[in-house]
């Protein structure tokens, strides 16, 4: 009997765990933007350096 409630008691923190998890798409489509606008900057920077030179 002490081994099903045992049971039942992970299973709840399990679910509980997997509810408070925060939804990351966001940060990472924010994070992906960030970086291609950063590497679209050096490369123009870096192809007016060529134009100029």
């Amino acid at each position: 009997m002490a081994k099903t409630e045992l049971a039942k008691t992970q299973s709840n923190v399990k679910q509980k765990v997997k509810d408070d998890e925060p939804v990351l798409k966001g940060t990472l489509i924010s994070v992906l933007l960030l970086g291609a606008f950063l590497i679209l900057s050096w490369a123009g920077v870096y192809f007016l350096f060529l134009d100029r030179f």
